[in-house]
């Protein structure tokens, strides 16, 4: 296995790195190791493939309606 060091880390990322790991129940090596892992996991697009992504979701939304989520806020606040 490889490794890798990161230095000059600001205190606030590994304070919030510490209390992540906490929260998954895993050491800070440990939970830092998965963050790489799973970004690591996400698929790289080209432009063209972005572009490609992004026609094909307009396609499969062309001609639906959709509520305008700022009323929906303004109800949810309104409670």
């Amino acid at each position: 296995m490889s490794q890798i060091l990161a230095r000059d880390l600001k205190l606030e990322t590994v304070k919030r790195l510490k209390a992540r790991a906490k929260r998954h129940n895993r050491s800070l090596q440990g939970e830092v190791k998965m963050i790489l892992e799973e970004a690591a996991a996400v698929p790289v697009l080209s432009m063209e493939e972005a572009r490609t992504a992004a026609r094909r979701i307009r396609a499969n939304l062309a001609g639906r309606t959709f509520s305008d989520s700022a009323d929906l806020i303004r109800e949810d606040r309104e409670r």
